[in-house]
């Protein structure tokens, strides 16, 4: 019997170690990384957008911010997924990257954002009338003035709308990690505290520069990291180091970027952040209109909050 060279049985672990569910996860992350690539916003756009002084005359990173959070009120206002809300924002800094567009116009191109990615990721059951969601959201444009607005987001980013969002890559990841861990380490990273603190990120517009599978797992490290439970975050932290290593990111990048996350989601539990204006996010709604919606509806006056850490 011919004995097997060193070489040879190198190669049967190696296909030992990445058959079937570890090949699987490798050509999955290849196809959104591919994807994610193309439908990126474009940086020259955004960091124009970064520059520009606050002075009411150009689009600014303020005047965005306050446009994502009204959209994720209105997401809780309907009961919308987090994948619309993710999809929406996506929509949104890819337009903004490649149109000037005037303060008086972002509500439209907002709401349009929205509206596309409720009709991509609802059911159409589900799916309000255009004319209702103008009068929810307090916006004096008509139904028409968004279908145009519409037809011109769409042309511009070349009717592609189904982007590899963060929130994509953040379940993705979580699933990934979730199936190397042991039952007690699996409760340490809990998908719906994750989920709510990607919203938290998304309304900063730092991370509409970040690619979408890097702020996922800085997400996923940042949340290991404020466990503070060595026993099971070690076990974790070498499933993120795995996941870094296959997204070939740079250590120095990837800490900065969870900084960054553990900087806004300090900022977002602060009273101000949590709580804006209550004035923006008071909803007239028609007694028709009312008779049409869910109770639960018109029962969120503000931005969610983070759930507390799995004990």
């Amino acid at each position: 019997m011919q004995k097997m060279s060193v070489f040879g049985f190198a190669a049967q672990m190696i296909d030992t170690v990445t058959e079937p569910g570890a090949q699987l996860f490798a050509v999955q992350l290849k196809a959104l990384t591919d994807l994610e690539a193309r439908y990126q916003p474009k940086l020259s756009g955004l960091r124009l957008i970064e520059g520009t002084p606050d002075n009411g005359l150009r689009m600014t990173t303020r005047l965005r911010e306050l446009e994502v959070k009204d959209l994720l009120s209105l997401t809780r206002f309907f009961g919308f997924s987090s994948e619309t809300f993710s999809l929406a924002i996506s929509l949104l800094d890819r337009f903004l990257s490649v149109m000037k567009i005037q303060p008086k116009h972002l509500s439209c191109v907002g709401l349009c954002c929205f509206y596309i990615a409720v009709k991509s990721s609802e059911d159409e059951k589900n799916v309000p009338l255009a004319n209702d969601l103008i009068r929810i959201s307090q916006n004096r444009f008509t139904v028409s003035d968004m279908m145009r607005m519409e037809k011109i987001i769409m042309e511009k980013l070349y009717w592609k709308v189904k982007a590899p969002t963060a929130l994509r890559f953040l379940r993705f990841f979580h699933s990934h990690v979730q199936e190397q861990l042991d039952a007690e380490s699996k409760k340490i990273l809990s998908l719906d505290r994750l989920e709510a603190q990607l919203k938290a990120c998304h309304c900063s517009f730092v991370f509409s520069k970040i690619k979408p599978s890097l702020l996922a797992i800085a997400l996923l490290c940042f949340e290991a990291q404020e466990q503070h439970d060595p026993e099971h975050t070690d076990k974790i932290s070498e499933a993120l180091r795995n996941l870094q290593q296959h997204l070939n990111i740079k250590d120095g990048d990837l800490l900065c970027v969870r900084e960054l996350v553990g900087k806004c989601l300090a900022e977002y539990a602060t009273t101000k952040c949590s709580k804006p204006n209550s004035q923006r996010l008071r909803w007239i709604i028609s007694g028709r209109t009312a008779r049409q919606l869910k109770h639960s509806y018109y029962k969120i006056a503000h931005l969610p909050t983070i759930p507390e850490s799995a004990s």
